[in-house]
């Protein structure tokens, strides 16, 4: 009787602490998904810049040679 009283609280413990440690790693989690939006809008941002200025350096050269 005693070695299944043990058993149940070794089994109890370990469900605990598997539940303990999920509930944990979704707090440390919080705010990711809003620093990665963040990251990709910069990213889209920096794109864009790049190809902007790549077509007005190509508009801007092309009308210099307009006579």
């Amino acid at each position: 009787m005693l070695k299944l009283f043990i058993a149940l609280q070794i089994a109890a413990l370990t469900t605990l602490a598997s539940l303990e440690d999920r509930v944990t790693r979704q707090r440390d989690e919080r705010g990711s998904v809003t620093i990665e939006q963040v990251l990709w809008a910069g990213a889209v941002i920096v794109i864009v810049g790049i190809v902007v200025a790549a077509i007005k350096f190509f508009v801007t050269s092309e009308s210099a040679k307009i006579k």
